[in-house]
């Protein structure tokens, strides 16, 4: 038995739909593997974008999430390579839309997915599997089971806002349902930070909104600001992360920035 640290879990959550919540997550897990990190995305949005944007055909995805969420299979069934090396997913399906009937009535049906990336890291542990330095979690654009699920399984939020009017309101509820999570299921998380997504800085309300985000969230806003970017839009309709599509792009220097980021937070936290 090798000791394998465990993955940091950060979850992708945003209630509101349209903020690069998925484009994060695919664009992230793309550039913390660039630079040297092992990466598992998990698929909890019953669309499946995080999915088809890492190229992950749609009659591929043999075993998904939902699988996972019902314990029909094992996580560590559920994922799948991408081309991105040292990033692998595990996918979703439509099916997930059903899950919230399923398993509403169980009483353990908002620690599904912990159960799950706990048997993951065992095998981890014992060589059975790849190790995976962080893990990664696409939520759909709601606050249901399917989300709550992530929350309890996570050490951290990232929360990708878009640079628009009413993007503190619905911060504002995010932040609520995350500290009610941590009061009721799960005591270790925390804000990881907030990044602010679709910056165009000819737009004066765009500037006012990071201005304004700012103010009122302090160090947990991320330094980089991620630029509205007619790559970064092109590429999951290739099947590509934006560093895969087009490297040099404003957008993937900014997921690159972001990537380096984050892992520089990570030690900080490791060493308070």
């Amino acid at each position: 038995m090798t000791d394998v640290p465990p993955p940091r879990i950060l979850v992708l959550a945003n209630q509101k739909g349209g903020v690069g919540k998925t484009t994060t997550a695919i664009n992230l897990g793309t550039a913390l593997a660039a630079v040297g990190e092992t990466v598992l995305v998990i698929d909890l949005d019953p669309q499946g974008n995080a999915s088809t944007g890492l190229g992950v055909d749609r009659k591929a995805r043999r075993i998904s999430t939902y699988d996972v969420l019902l314990a029909e299979s094992s996580l560590a069934e559920a994922i799948v390579a991408t081309a991105v090396p040292r990033l692998s997913i595990a996918p979703s399906t439509l099916d997930l839309l059903g899950v919230e009937l399923e398993i509403a009535g169980d009483k353990d049906r908002a620690f599904r997915l912990k159960r799950a990336v706990a048997e993951l890291i065992a095998a981890e542990r014992h060589e059975q599997a790849p190790a995976f330095s962080y893990v990664l979690i696409d939520c759909p654009p709601s606050l249901n089971l399917l989300t709550i699920n992530a929350l309890a399984c996570a050490d951290a939020v990232l929360v990708p806002l878009q640079c628009e009017f009413f993007a503190l309101e619905g911060l504002s509820q995010l932040l609520s349902t995350v500290d009610q999570v941590k009061r009721s299921l799960n005591p270790r998380l925390s804000i990881h930070g907030i990044v602010l997504t679709m910056f165009d800085p000819r737009n004066n309300l765009a500037t006012q909104v990071v201005a304004d985000v700012r103010r009122f969230m302090g160090d947990k806003v991320y330094e980089t600001v991620i630029p509205r970017n007619v790559r970064v839009s092109e590429a999951p309709s290739h099947g590509k992360p934006v560093l895969l599509y087009d490297l040099k792009c404003s957008g993937s220097q900014a997921y690159l920035k972001l990537a380096t980021e984050v892992i520089q937070r990570e030690k900080q936290l490791r060493a308070a």
